[in-house]
């Protein structure tokens, strides 16, 4: 069984965390931008905005619904950032929420926002 984790443990996974939080928000700004066409100039030419074709018409709506699936998934994430950071400040943080075992090192390594052991994980997914 994993053994609770040191102040010094808890410094680094929130070092992770905010560094993980800053890229993902500035990979969200990009992606609304794209979703949006901010600052994407019309390289065809065509002023109007309005494509000739009509795959050229299922391209893009494909292409911004894919985006925007993109965008909805980071701010899940942002907002499991933002739990597991509130997790450490309360003194929580590594400890599994459903059977309250603590979470293997490797496991908060790879996913620092965690907040299931591989164990529950896997039984919550089997679940559905």
């Amino acid at each position: 069984m994993p053994h609770e984790l040191k102040p010094e443990d808890l410094g680094t996974y929130r070092e992770s965390l905010l560094n993980l939080q800053a890229r993902l928000r500035g990979d969200l700004d990009q992606m609304t931008d794209e979703a949006l066409r901010r600052g994407q100039p019309d390289s065809s030419g065509n002023l109007s905005n309005v494509p000739l074709h009509m795959a050229d018409v299922g391209t893009e709506n494909y292409d911004q619904e894919f985006t925007l699936s993109l965008i909805e998934n980071e701010q899940d994430t942002l907002g499991q950032i933002h739990e597991a950071l509130g997790r450490i400040d309360a003194g929580t943080y590594g400890k599994c929420e459903e059977c309250e075992e603590m979470i293997a090192k490797p496991r908060l390594q790879a996913l620092p926002y965690t907040k299931h052991c591989i164990k529950c994980a896997r039984e919550m997914e089997s679940r559905g």
